[in-house]
């Protein structure tokens, strides 16, 4: 054979082969077959958590960590309480050997790691691929002898850890410490970890379809300059507060809850059965009107809210609703309880902002009409209530994320209905786009980064930087501005002087202070009632607040009942030594319709003297009959 012909055959070869393993790499990549396992030479060391109550499962823990060690697999033992459940989605490698206890409950030792998977687990803002680039293995110890309930904690874990994305080495094994098995159950579980962490297990899902136990992936992160890749978006997931692992290869998962469809209803069947169990009323696929017990009270003449007090508005006329049921934060002390939806951008169907004011008020009247007949309620409070004059956009979650937010307002105005609008401070840009509002809110929950952070729980991971620039947006607002701080001691009642700092930037016309409402235990709130500040608490630190502004901010108002005191500034609005907290609403809806520009100034009106600060009546209403409840328990209140 001539030089030439076998230099050209073999070069011929050498390229057909490159062409083969080219073809079969991308054909792998398309089918994900079995990848080659590469074994990391510094691995970081994998987490082996011990869920115990009697120290069974602890035990068992230890012995499974020696089988590791001596197979050269790194790995630490975990007491759960010590661990932040925020850096799971750190971890590559968990390991679970979990006890399930009375009731069928995990130990005392795990219930904040283990109800804090469960909240994540279905908590929108982490979606699916949360922990994508974890694997895991979930041994239970339990005993059969308690039927349904048989190793559930295990069981759940496993459930959890799936739905978050993570990729499970084995099935959940099930010890029963009442039966003869444990031992041998126990060593064929641990075998299988053991084999899968070397690299040489294949696991078979339902389907029937095989997956790899891989330690290295094939793809590199230039796979899809030649459009492989399928077009798939790079998709960066974000934990509570901040960013979470970086996803090379992603789908482009909706804000939402996870899920691929893109746009949908905002509250799902569920959602609204947790809402209408609470006494919601659900308008469409976003909305919600409810009727607020001080309305009740006003109708039945026992007195109206803080805001009768501080503002002059008619509680029995108030309307309390909100277009988004979705809010961008999880606070600590959320009275909902978390059952509404969260999100950081509007991803759901949109309705039609005059549909949902037109079935707002007709829910309303519908509540407004089932007090017909309850003692203390007059056929003209009655039919005063058939006609809200007032609506507070506070009910629940974020307003102003709803789309459509000014078309919404300027109806309620055009029917001469007032608004009150509390924001969370998260969409400084939405602010700065709304048209005039009779009253706007901004939750100052904290006065630091780090506390705004623990009580807050924001989505973004940018919140405070978000916070700061809408309490800048707010100073840009020429109607009526609020500060809202909600005191809750233990947490965020002591930075007076970080508190004064922000008031610098915004320079509100009020400041509303007031205690937190204990509304109970939750899995998602470890708040208790030693955590709600006295009302002698809260004026407290409203003086501190007054007297650290020097004479720019006064304690204006008091309403003794819901705890909460207001600052005014004092050169606005105290007019030759009478406070002028309150509205005149007709006079705001004439100046809106004008389409004049004006401030707060022009539509403010004198506070009655009941509801000025330090008052004998402390912000009750004369005119109203002060009702006690009898109470058979002491209180120091």
């Amino acid at each position: 054979m001539a030089p030439s012909s076998l230099s050209t055959r073999l070069t011929l070869l050498a390229l057909l082969s490159a062409s083969t393993f080219y073809f079969i790499y991308k054909s792998r990549r398309r089918l994900k077959p079995l990848k080659q396992l590469t074994l990391n030479p510094n691995p970081r060391k994998g987490k082996l958590f011990f869920i115990t109550q009697t120290g069974t499962s602890k035990a068992i823990a230890q012995r499974l960590l020696k089988v590791l060690s001596s197979n050269n697999i790194p790995f630490e033992l975990v007491d759960p309480q010590n661990y932040e459940p925020e850096d799971l989605p750190k971890e590559s490698l968990i390991i679970i050997i979990a006890s399930t206890w009375e009731d069928g409950n995990p130990p005392q030792n795990s219930k904040f790691f283990v109800n804090w998977l469960a909240e994540i687990s279905t908590d929108f803002r982490a979606g699916s691929l949360l922990l994508s680039d974890c694997k895991f293995a979930v041994f239970g110890v339990g005993s059969r002898v308690y039927g349904d309930t048989f190793n559930a904690v295990a069981r759940d874990l496993g459930k959890r850890l799936r739905g978050l994305g993570a990729t499970e080495m084995v099935p959940v094994g099930e010890g029963d410490v009442d039966g003869d098995a444990l031992e041998s159950i126990f060593e064929e579980w641990s075998q299988k970890v053991v084999t899968f962490l070397k690299g040489g297990l294949v696991v078979e899902n339902d389907n029937g379809i095989a997956y790899e136990s891989d330690a290295e992936s094939l793809e590199s992160d230039d796979d899809d300059a030649d459009g492989g890749g399928g077009g798939e978006d790079i998709v960066d997931l974000e934990d509570i507060a901040g960013k979470g692992p970086s996803r090379k290869k992603s789908v482009n998962v909706a804000e939402t809850n996870g899920k691929l469809d893109g746009k949908r209803d905002m509250v799902t069947p569920v959602i609204r059965a947790n809402l209408e169990k609470q006494g919601y009323k659900v308008i469409g696929s976003h909305s919600g009107v409810k009727i607020c017990r001080w309305t009740k009270s006003q109708l039945r003449g026992r007195g109206g809210c803080y805001k009768h007090s501080f503002y002059g508005i008619e509680s029995h006329r108030c309307m309390e609703a909100t277009p988004s049921l979705a809010c961008a934060n999880k606070c600590v002390f959320c009275w909902r309880h978390h059952t509404n939806p969260v999100g950081k951008s509007w991803q759901w169907k949109m309705d039609d902002p005059l549909e949902i004011v037109n079935t707002a008020i007709d829910l309303h009247t519908k509540m407004i009409k089932q007090m017909k007949g309850v003692p203390g309620v007059t056929q003209e409070k009655l039919m005063e209530g058939l006609s809200p004059r007032h609506c507070a956009l506070s009910l629940v979650g974020e307003p102003i994320m709803y789309p459509e937010i000014n078309v919404l307002v300027d109806e309620l105005h055009r029917r001469r209905i007032s608004t009150f609008l509390v924001t969370n401070a998260q969409f400084p840009e939405k602010i700065k786009t709304l048209n005039p509002i009779t009253q706007l809110y901004v939750s100052v929950d904290a006065a630091t980064k780090d506390s705004l952070k623990a009580i807050d729980r924001p989505l973004f991971g940018d919140f405070w930087e978000r916070f700061i620039d809408s309490l800048k947006a707010l100073d840009e607002k020429h109607q009526r501005t609020v500060y809202r701080l909600t005191l809750v001691k233990g947490w965020n009642a002591e930075d007076i002087d970080a508190y004064y700092k922000l008031f610098s930037i915004a320079k509100p016309d009020f400041v509303e202070i007031k205690g937190v409402t204990y509304c109970g235990s939750s899995a998602t709130s470890k708040l208790t009632m030693e955590n709600v500040p006295w009302h002698s608490d809260v004026r407290d630190f409203s003086e501190a607040l007054a007297l650290k502004s020097e004479g720019e901010y006064e304690v204006a108002c008091e309403h003794a009942h819901s705890c909460c005191v207001l600052l005014a500034k004092t050169e606005k609005f105290k007019v030759n030594g009478q406070w002028h907290t309150w509205i005149d609403y007709e006079k705001f809806h004439d100046l809106v319709a004008s389409g004049r520009p004006f401030n707060s100034e022009d539509y403010m009106a004198p506070t009655p003297s009941w509801a000025v600060y330090g008052a004998e009546e402390g912000g009750f209403d004369p005119d109203q009959s002060r009702y006690r409840k009898e109470r058979h328990h002491k209180s120091k209140r």
